[in-house]
């Protein structure tokens, strides 16, 4: 992802979206670092005794990658103030998923923005809804 370099991204601007694999990998090193080992997120015999393809990804996983999404495309002197966002369905290991995004508004150095995380099908198109709505507020300081 390339940062925006010389200003501030225009309201109207899209954000370069992010797209991850939900693997098995990255799921067990979430739940180690947040401490979440709860069965859903790792045993796929605790899934399917529950009707579910695979271990649910944690929901705050979402909160990560939308924040990353944003800081990595601002640059190193964007600091996140503000994250909202709504769960809308599930997502299963091995799944992958694309966060996009849209710059609603730019006031001084504050930058608004609308995002959403949806699933993608095996032909890479959006299959559905993950999360949505969702946005952030990112303050954009000068370099030190």
């Amino acid at each position: 992802m390339t940062a925006v370099r010389g200003g501030l991204p225009a309201a109207g601007t899209d954000v370069p979206p992010l797209e991850r694999t939900m693997d098995r990998v990255s799921m067990v090193a979430y739940a180690g670092a947040t401490w979440d080992w709860h069965r859903m997120h790792h045993d796929d015999t605790w899934a399917a005794e529950r009707g579910l393809p695979a271990p649910v990804v944690d929901g705050q996983v979402f909160g990560a990658l939308l924040a990353e999404q944003l800081l990595d495309w601002l640059g190193p002197n964007a600091r996140l103030t503000a994250l909202r966002f709504r769960f809308r369905g599930l997502v299963f290991a091995g799944e992958r998923v694309r966060c996009t995004g849209r710059v609603t508004a730019v006031q001084g150095d504050t930058v608004t923005v609308e995002q959403e995380v949806v699933v993608l099908g095996a032909d890479g198109a959006p299959e559905r809804v993950a999360v949505g709505p969702a946005g952030a507020t990112v303050v954009v300081g000068r370099p030190v």
